[in-house]
């Protein structure tokens, strides 16, 4: 079998090369055999990833078992919750494309035969992805797992409740030593936070478009069954290796539609829409936005996991994890079972066995909590590109609204605003200049939505931004507005008291304003003053796309 490997491991002209491999302490044995890449995002920064030295180190036996030679390379992450409300969010979207081009070079420079990428949180799990589908080698994915739920007086929590807990203490509906108690119980340890935030919703969906083995968007963190996973994980690259099963003959149309379809039936972050935007375009196919709510159409949303309900992502995997979850799909002829995935096997055969142990965290088909999926997608005048909403989270009284513009030009104010009670039931938060190129980066607005859910204003005020959202952000919050106020969008020209109507059921998002209006005060437009002048987000921001393109670099 020719390998990639070949070209600095064979050869007379290859042997300073190798003189180099045997300096790291390889053997002749093992520069002999395939050489596959081990990507571990490690660090002591990241709750997800904390533990991943060990997940690595499984996977690495599991290669060798398997006959092959492992090789530990590094990859950065952003924690997004330590970088939540402030300067540090701008970077968290922007590091998806760092990632993903680290894992090319190393991939590259190197020649490995194989990845087994080892992620878990909100960017590095779609920016490992984007590199497996940009350099198309045989490729698998064996994330860390989530954390287990925290605790309150015998209730399940996660990292949502505690960010609301900030609006329930500005509120004064609960005092300092509750604010304490929450936030020493709400994450008990290593993990993806415990909802089906965007890391979980990531390494789920990693599953469902065949990139995973069963039981990687669930298994606990902390569950051995984490760390024989891993070892699986790493006999199985080996098995697409030798069968030279590439990324894309796993991520095709096809499999994104499937991954679309869970996403819809799971009620995953908004995030998602961003991801699989990117990690198509880098495997080469045709993804829009029309095409999310198509899926989102005729697919049932069947889970209301934290923070849509109370469930967690610990329940799911109870009830069968994502493969009870393919199984009723499939049966209701919602995805495609004959795919090849990172098993060997198709989809069907991965599925065969599943069975749902919990109807009540998992509903059946018959009793879907919506007869549509758990994202959708918006069009108006101030959304001319789209916008997304987390349909599945949004209080039925709020699916249509219509109330006066709050306008922001910047997350700070606005949440100024909102923890100073100038928030008041009925208004539209309008949150702009946040967007990709106007954050720059795109910062996620779980501050302003957790603080108005934890002044119990959630199911009265909605919220409209360019940037975006986090998982755990719940209530009318909509985001990705393309195109966003720093490319001219017309969510810029949007002011104080103007009446938004939106109407997430018929897929409408509008300003009560004429086109002649909008086009009078585009004329006058004076847009603020760049918030970033140096560093490389700078750059960033010359070469990011909108936000219905997936925040991709051109």
């Amino acid at each position: 079998m020719e390998l990639r490997s070949d070209n600095v491991t064979k050869g007379v002209e290859r042997a300073p090369n190798r003189s180099l491999f045997y300096a790291l302490g390889y053997t002749e044995e093992e520069i002999s055999r395939p050489l596959i890449g081990v990507v571990s995002a490690y660090s002591e920064i990241v709750p997800g990833h904390m533990h991943l030295d060990k997940v690595a180190e499984a996977a690495k036996a599991g290669v060798r078992m398997a006959g092959g030679t492992p090789v530990l390379v590094p990859a950065i992450g952003v924690c997004d919750g330590i970088a939540m409300g402030h300067l540090g969010m701008k970077y968290s979207l922007a590091s998806r494309e760092l990632i993903a081009d680290s894992v090319e070079t190393m991939a590259m420079s190197h020649c490995f035969d194989g990845l087994v990428l080892v992620p878990n949180c909100d960017k590095i799990v779609p920016g490992m992805l984007m590199a497996a589908a940009r350099l198309n080698i045989p490729s698998i994915v064996i994330s860390g797992g989530p954390m287990m739920a925290g605790n309150d007086d015998g209730k399940e929590i996660s990292l949502s409740k505690m960010f609301e807990a900030v609006g329930a203490r500005k509120a004064g509906l609960i005092d300092d030593e509750k604010l304490s108690e929450l936030e020493h119980d709400a994450c008990p340890g290593c993990g993806s936070c415990a909802g089906m935030y965007t890391a979980n919703s990531m390494n789920c969906l990693s599953e469902a478009i065949g990139m995973a083995l069963p039981g990687n968007g669930t298994i606990p963190a902390v569950s051995a069954k984490r760390i024989q996973l891993a070892k699986k994980a790493g006999m199985a690259v080996m098995e697409l290796v030798r069968n030279n099963i590439t990324s894309r003959d796993i991520i095709n149309e096809k499999s994104v539609r499937n991954a679309l379809a869970v996403d819809m039936a799971l009620g995953c972050s908004t995030n998602t829409v961003l991801h699989l935007l990117a990690i198509a375009h880098e495997a080469g196919v045709e993804m829009d936005l029309e095409m999310i709510n198509e899926v989102s159409a005729r697919v049932p949303n069947l889970c209301h996991l934290a923070p849509a309900g109370d469930h967690h992502i610990q329940d799911l995997d109870a009830a069968g994890g994502l493969p009870a979850v393919m199984k009723q799909l499939a049966e209701g002829g919602y995805l495609d079972p004959s795919l090849i995935t990172a098993t060997g096997k198709t989809v069907g055969e991965n599925i065969a066995g599943a069975v749902n142990k919990n109807p009540e965290v998992l509903r059946p088909l018959d009793n879907p909590y919506s007869k549509t999926g758990g994202i959708a997608v918006l069009w108006g005048n101030i959304a001319r590109d789209g916008c997304v909403v987390k349909r599945s989270a949004v209080a039925p009284e709020m699916l249509r609204h219509t109330g006066p513009a709050r306008v922001f030009d910047c997350e700070d104010t606005a949440i100024a605003a909102i923890y100073e009670g100038r928030i008041h039931p009925g208004d539209v938060v309008v949150i702009r200049y946040e967007g990709p190129k106007g954050g720059p980066g795109m910062r996620e607005m779980l501050n302003p939505t957790s603080a108005l859910a934890g002044m119990k204003l959630d199911k009265e005020v909605a919220l409209i931004t360019d940037g975006r959202f986090s998982g755990a952000s719940r209530g009318a919050s909509i985001g990705h507005v393309s195109p966003e106020a720093a490319a001219g969008g017309e969510i810029g020209l949007v002011r104080e008291g103007d009446l938004i109507e939106i109407d997430i059921p018929n897929s409408k998002i509008n300003v009560k304003l004429s086109d002649e209006e909008l086009s009078e005060r585009k004329k006058t437009l004076v847009m603020p003053e760049p918030t970033v002048r140096s560093g490389w987000l700078v750059r960033y921001a010359k070469l990011v796309t909108s936000a219905n393109r997936g925040a991709i670099l051109e």
